[in-house]
This record gives structure tokens, C-alpha cells and sequence, in this order.
């Protein structure tokens, strides 16, 4: 069976694996035909993923078909497309009972701890599964990706028309726009790179846009009257970034880390103390977060239109991968096509 293995470091190969034969009771079998490129997948070629272990088979973003299912699986029938909940829980540790199924203590992603999509089929769990009869498969591949976003604007808890400022556009930070703006938030964004700010503002409808550190403060200051804004969502996983945020948080207000650092994140505990200033983490996202972004999307209230801008096939990802990971190629969603269409 076709697959693509991340060997080491900057070694991606085109390999061949095991088929994973017919699934077990409450399992499925699906064939997998998009996988979205995402951060995490940057960092594992670059050697930079905290959580790696080489070789790996990458793939956690996924749209699939299912090809068949095993005993006990009520819901699911071949032929269905679905997205793919990545996140393998354990389901009895303490974040588990209490529904926070995506930080369980033994969390397994996959692609990530274990092997993940970039191959032809595999089983996963029936209940990891989310379909749609009216998304076409590329549509379901973006949806952990939106997951990330949903899920800590769903943590922040933003009200309608609260300012609130992103840190960071890029697929991360894009998702936490979507969803701040679907909780009719007023959204400003401080991004440095000009060509992610200009695709947000013209892909995103962000009108407040901040491109310089010189004068971020000042005119946050300005777009709030004074106030500063009440959330504050760091997206970029850049140590320097997540440190300053804190310094656009409003007296009361709260940050939320989206991107993850492998490094410490310092800040002035008497300011974080005077401005009783809330600071949340946001990992992964739950089963309801895929179940309600599929429904956006099949309703319009979220478009998934503008995110794709590069794709591969299996015959040409290994050569065009490095490429991606340049800045001036403009990648905001590159999509691996294992179904060549």
C-alpha cells in the first residue's frame, strides 16, 4: 500500500506499509484522499516538534471515505465522507471523565505519536469519525484545522461586538478569526508579514489591521478608545510574541496562548496581577468542536474557499514539500491529494 514516511529530518520518502486489513469491532476502515499540511507537519521536517519520534508517517488532517465498518458501528456506512477526529484519548483519566477529551494525560495524535494518514487506508475508531453528505472531502480535511481556532475562541467565550485582537495570521490565527467573527467579535489583527495581512484583509474581512510593533500599542489604544482589547488570542508560537502579548490585554481581560513553543514564556507578575488579567491555554479541540464546524460549513456561515492555495499528489509531494515551507511562497493551506484529484 502507498504511503509517504518522514524518514528523518528533511527526509521525506515515498514508501510502501502493511495493508491495515478489516476493521474490528467499533472500527472503521477508511480511504484516505486529502490531508491537509499543517504546522506541526513544518515542524517535524525541520526537527523542531517537541513530541516527535522519526521515522513517522504524518497525516492528521483528513478527509476519508469510508470503505467499510466493523461490528457494533450503527452510524457509519461505506461509501460516506468524513473528517477525522485525530485526537486518541484513553477516555478514563481525569481530563477525559470531566469531557476534555483533548488533553487526556495519554493523548495520542495521529501523525503525530503514532502513525497518521499519509497512506492509502487505515482504521481508526468509528466515534473518531464525522460525516457530512454534503462536503466534498477537501472541505472535511480543513476541519481540524478550523478545530484549533474553534476551540480556543470557544475557551475565550467572546461576546458580540467585544473588541478582540489576533496575533498572527497564519492557518492558526485565520481560524481563530473565523470563529471570533462567527461569535460576532470585533476583530483586529497584528500580523508583521504584508502578504499574510493582505490575504486576512482581503480573504477574511479583517478592517483593523496592525503591521508594525513600533505602533501596535498605540493604535490597539486607539481602536479600543483607550481601553485595550478584552481578549487577546496569541497565534504566532513565537516565544518574543507570547511574551509581549500580555501587554495588550485590558484590565480584566484575557489572553489565550493557540500556538504552541518549545521554550519558557515569561511575563511581569505585578502587571498580570494589577490588571487581573486571565491566561488560557487551548489544545487540540473535542468531538463537539468537528460536529458544529461541519455544520457551519454546510450552512455558508464559515467558507472554506479561501484557505487551499497549494496542492501535491502522491507522485510529486516529496519534491514539492520544501518548497512550501519557504516564505515567499505564500502557503497558507497546501493539501496532499492521495486520490490524484
Amino acid at each position: 500500500m502507498k504511503s509517504i514516511t518522514l524518514n528523518a529530518p528533511g527526509d521525506f520518502v515515498r514508501t510502501t506499509c502493511d495493508d491495515p486489513g478489516h476493521p474490528g469491532p467499533g472500527d472503521a476502515r477508511v480511504r484516505i484522499q486529502k490531508i491537509g499540511i499543517c504546522g506541526t507537519d513544518l515542524h517535524a521536517f525541520r526537527g523542531r516538534h517537541p513530541f516527535f519520534e522519526y521515522p513517522r508517517i504524518l497525516g492528521h488532517e483528513l478527509g476519508v471515505v469510508v470503505e467499510s465498518v466493523g461490528q457494533g458501528v450503527a452510524n457509519l456506512g461505506a461509501g460516506d465522507r468524513c473528517a477525522v477526529e485525530p485526537y486518541l484519548n484513553c477516555g478514563a483519566c481525569v481530563a477525559c471523565r470531566a469531557g476534555k477529551t483533548n488533553c487526556c494525560t495519554s493523548l495520542k495524535c495521529l501523525g503525530v505519536h503514532t502513525d497518521g494518514g499519509m497512506r492509502e487506508s487505515i482504521i481508526v475508531p468509528a466515534s473518531k469519525l464525522h460525516a457530512s453528505q454534503k462536503l466534498q472531502t477537501q472541505q472535511l480535511a480543513l476541519v481540524e484545522t478550523l478545530g484549533i481556532g474553534a476551540h480556543a475562541v470557544d475557551r475565550t467565550q467572546p461576546n458580540a461586538g467585544e473588541k478582540v485582537l489576533v496575533i498572527g495570521a497564519g492557518p492558526i490565527g485565520l481560524s481563530v478569526i473565523q470563529f471570533a467573527t462567527v461569535a460576532g467579535a470585533d476583530v483586529a489583527l497584528l500580523e508583521l508579514n504584508p502578504d499574510r495581512m493582505a490575504f486576512a484583509t482581503g480573504q477574511f474581512g479583517i478592517e483593523t489591521g496592525l503591521g508594525s510593533l513600533d505602533t501596535a500599542l498605540e493604535e490597539v489604544a486607539a481602536w479600543t478608545g483607550g481601553d485595550l482589547p478584552t481578549a487577546v488570542f496569541d497565534a504566532t508560537g513565537n516565544p518574543d510574541s507570547m511574551a509581549s502579548a500580555f501587554g495588550y490585554v485590558a484590565n480584566g481581560g484575557r489572553l489565550t496562548f493557540v500556538g504552541l513553543v518549545q521554550a519558557d514564556i515569561t511575563f511581569n507578575d505585578p502587571e498580570f496581577h494589577r490588571r487581573e488579567m486571565t491566561l488560557l491555554a487551548s489544545r487540540n479541540a473535542r468531538s463537539e468542536d468537528f460536529t458544529r464546524i461541519i455544520s457551519l460549513i454546510e450552512s455558508g456561515d464559515v467558507n472554506t474557499q479561501p484557505w487551499i492555495t497549494h496542492r501535491a499528489g502522491y507522485d510529486d509531494f516529496v519534491e514539492a514539500f520544501p518548497g512550501w515551507l519557504d516564505p515567499g511562497a505564500g502557503v497558507v493551506k497546501a493539501m496532499l491529494e492521495m486520490d490524484g484529484a
